[in-house]
């Protein structure tokens, strides 16, 4: 966690207005690309949540995990016995010997929500609703407006019809028909943007279900902050100058990731430079070369020569850090590659690389980079290896 969380006072309001919410009509699902804080705001919301009367469970939601119905619904009842644990049930016991039952005292730990689930008939879903449904007929017991769901590394999940195993439509079948019956039950999802496309295919009633908060670079003025605050907060006796801030402001993109990578480097290099009597500077080609090899050297170790070929099309783009298509990157395959690709072929290509999480297709049938400032990475890469 970054010591001062910088430019998400509007994400927090959102999520405080969620939480005011008496019948679920919205979840929430925080998505954006690699290193521009998803996880590290999510768990700043933890905290706000518990402050204003709610329980928090939750976990990340592996690719294991997310494999199948069961496994999904093995994840949430072992989250939720996290909380439960403390809530004391009364059952008929039968005496040892004769007819008489008397009143036997259990808690809601994970083996008796296990069993209850097991005990229960019907499909995975059925069975998942009735012990949620159970579970919130004792919540009095803590005094609690509800219970956060929250799941990191949601674009995990994703439904396979050729299996039959449909995680993804479950948790939103499970949460929808739950909150319907005013069970206060809030989802929050966090993912790559592959994500939210993923939850309306699933079921096209998440469009309703869900408020999306897409988290951006950071301003200037905010990276600034992210830079600065830290160090002042901590009284720390060595600061950036103003050409060292800019230079990080540049550097960074205004991704979080970057920001707090570039600072740690900087800082480790000027304990060494003073150290050895030197002049304090940013070393920014060093830090770049970690960076390269830190974020991005085992993602494009990956991507096959021809997948290499597309991107490098994609980093020359003018548009390559906004938007680009299909068409434009065919187009431009012509001028600038001895085989060029074809239409069908890229189409293809950017499937395959959505599926690695490098390139995602936006609601505007658009393309994206699913990383942050990969052009750049790319070009330099490329030009080296030339």
């Amino acid at each position: 966690m970054p010591p001062y969380l910088a430019g998400r006072k509007e994400e927090e309001i959102e999520f405080r207005r969620l939480l005011r919410q008496t019948t679920i009509l919205e979840n929430l699902v925080i998505t954006g690309l690699r290193g521009v804080g998803k996880t590290v705001l999510l768990e700043s919301l933890k905290p706000i949540a518990i402050q204003e009367g709610w329980l928090w469970v939750g976990n990340d939601l592996s690719e294991s995990v997310s494999i199948s119905e069961e496994s999904v619904a093995t994840r949430i009842l072992r989250d939720m016995s996290v909380i439960t644990s403390r809530i004391t049930v009364t059952r008929p016991a039968p005496e040892s010997a004769g007819f008489i039952e008397t009143q036997a005292k259990d808690t809601l730990a994970y083996p008796f929500l296990r069993r209850l689930y097991d005990e229960t008939p019907g499909l995975v879903s059925d069975k998942l609703k009735y012990v949620l449904e159970y579970i919130w007929a004792f919540l009095p017991q803590l005094q609690k407006k509800g219970i956060i769901f929250a799941y990191d590394e949601a674009q995990n999940m994703s439904d396979q019809a050729k299996k039959e195993q449909f995680p993804l439509s479950l948790i939103l079948e499970v949460f929808q028909s739950l909150q319907r019956k005013n069970l206060s039950y809030l989802l929050v999802l966090t993912g790559l943007p592959t994500l939210f496309p993923k939850l309306v295919e699933a079921r096209t009633y998440s469009e309703r279900m869900f408020h999306v908060l897409f988290l951006k670079r950071l301003s200037e003025e905010d990276t600034k902050d992210a830079i600065l605050k830290p160090i002042q907060d901590a009284e720390c006796p060595i600061r950036f100058n103003e050409k060292s801030v800019n230079r990080i402001v540049g550097m960074s993109g205004g991704y979080p990731y970057f920001i707090q990578f570039i600072c740690k480097e900087a800082y480790d290099t000027w304990l060494q430079q003073i150290e050895a009597g030197e002049n304090t500077i940013v070393p920014a080609e060093a830090i770049i070369s970690k960076l390269d090899s830190d974020f991005y050297a085992g993602r494009w170790a990956k991507v096959t020569e021809r997948q290499k070929d597309l991107l490098w099309i994609i980093a020359n783009l003018t548009t390559s850090e906004s938007e680009f298509t299909g068409n434009e990157i065919a187009e431009a395959s012509r001028s600038q590659l001895q085989k060029p690709i074809s239409h069908s072929q890229v189409n293809q290509m950017l499937a395959r690389l959505s599926d690695a999480g490098l390139i995602f297709k936006n609601r505007h049938g658009k393309y994206c980079f699913a990383v942050p400032l990969f052009g750049q990475f790319i070009k330099r890469t490329m030009e080296t290896a030339s």
